[in-house]
């Protein structure tokens, strides 16, 4: 699948390459209302990655329904919407919103947001935090609920189990690791709000460590990111315990790259004489 934030709503790559070839898109961080994101820099380059802090700029989630799901909901792929928000009722509104949408088959919550009633702590970085969303939208969505996990944490696999216990279909793993870069000629930093998400090859070991302890821990499926860029990268992962896997970062540098990883992964097979990817599944 193609991450969030990193392929917009699909739309952007149609001339580039045939959508319903991955198996899904997830499109931009969606919002209940509009937001305008943080102030420009908001995007600096670093080794092997990149850091951003957009802030999760959209026009909200009625923009969306009205404007923005006419045009994708006819593409022959998995059409699915991240979803944030300030709160749990925010989220709840949001996601019970999409709900509605017949063609959207699931969502996937980014618990990495701050929490704004509790001095600016994102939801994800502790369970109760990441239940306390979950659990309140889970009960106003019904369709497959994907829960993104953030790595700032000291052991993911806790928030994990407890957003499978609030009734997660699915986690997704790893969000952006916090980071920061300095201009040392300017003597600041180089991003607008000083640190932003880490994201790109520089997290894969990372986020390799955090699934493979994620699928030992929980009975639902668990989807990676985080630095693939060739099949070989998203062959760890699956063999790490991933039953799928997503790309974000790569997509900037090459808008084919899901196209080449999934022929990539299948030509593997191939050459190993794997008749299935279930063959390789969490065999770490």
């Amino acid at each position: 699948m193609a991450a969030s934030g990193t392929f917009g709503y699909g739309l952007e790559f149609a001339d580039l390459m045939p959508l319903d070839g991955i198996g899904g898109i997830i499109v931009k961080g969606t919002t209940l209302k509009p937001r305008e994101g943080n102030d420009y820099p908001r995007m600096a380059e670093t080794a092997s990655g990149m850091l951003n802090c957009v802030g999760l700029q959209n026009k909200g989630v009625d923009y969306f329904c009205e404007h923005i799901y006419p045009q994708i909901k006819d593409i022959d792929t998995n059409m699915i919407v991240n979803v944030s928000g300030s709160s749990p009722a925010d989220y709840a509104e949001c996601a019970a919103r999409i709900d509605a949408l017949d063609k959207i088959p699931a969502i996937e919550l980014n618990i990495s947001c701050p929490n704004v009633k509790d001095g600016g702590m994102a939801f994800g970085v502790t369970s109760a935090g990441a239940s306390s969303v979950v659990r309140a939208v889970r009960e106003r969505y019904h369709k497959t609920l994907i829960v993104k996990l953030s790595p700032n944490v000291t052991d993911i696999t806790e928030i994990a189990k407890a957003v499978e216990a609030e009734g997660a279909d699915s986690v997704s793993l790893i969000n952006t690791l916090m980071g920061m870069s300095i201009d040392i000629e300017r003597r600041r930093p180089r991003l607008s709000i000083n640190t932003g998400g880490l994201s790109g090859p520089a997290v894969k070991p990372v986020a390799v460590r955090m699934v493979w302890q994620v699928a030992k821990s929980v009975k639902i499926p668990v989807i990676g990111l985080g630095g693939i860029s060739s099949a070989e990268d998203a062959i760890e992962f699956l063999m790490a315990g991933a039953t799928a896997i997503e790309i974000g970062t790569a997509n900037f540098l090459d808008p084919t790259i899901s196209i080449k990883v999934r022929d990539g992964i299948n030509a593997w097979l191939d050459a190993h004489g794997c008749h299935s990817i279930d063959e390789i599944i969490g065999v770490v």
